[in-house]
């Protein structure tokens, strides 16, 4: 089983405004999520398939406790309240299904995969149709991408 837990620091984004623009964040609160996004500091504690992370930028701090394989609460990359239900896509890779609790909008899910070089990769996406176009293999449009190390 692979260890999550660490101390993360971004070394590359991308997309992550043309995700927020998708999901319908005004201009302006889309500049402000950039420059905070960033330079988070991500805290990942996992104990077996129990996780706590906690994600801090200069705008917002995020705590998310789940365990694999029972839906949880969160909130969307823009806020917006969902269950969210993370499984295992491969030994080194979780895949998390948001189902929003009020209104209608994009689909959203998450994936943290863990590299052999050691980076964590989170990718967040938002789907407009329920038989979008395929993305390089993926039937999600408008992935962002960040990678990790821990320091």
């Amino acid at each position: 089983m692979p260890n999550f837990s660490g101390n993360w620091k971004i070394i590359r984004s991308e997309n992550f405004e043309d995700l927020l623009k998708v999901l319908g964040v005004n201009v302006m609160l889309r500049k402000i999520a950039v420059a905070a996004a960033s330079k988070p500091a991500v805290e990942i504690k996992q104990e077996g398939d129990t996780f706590y992370i906690k994600t801090s930028t200069t705008v917002r701090t995020t705590e998310i406790n789940f365990k694999i394989g029972e839906e949880f609460e969160e909130q969307t990359v823009d806020g917006r309240p969902c269950k969210s239900l993370v499984k295992w896509e491969s030994e080194n890779k979780m895949v998390c299904e948001q189902r929003l609790l009020k209104g209608e909008g994009p689909k959203t899910s998450w994936t943290r995969e863990l590299t052999n070089d050691g980076e964590l990769v989170l990718v967040s996406c938002s789907r407009l149709s329920t038989s979008p176009v395929p993305l390089s293999g993926l039937f999600w449009d408008t992935p962002g991408h960040w990678r990790l190390k821990t320091h």
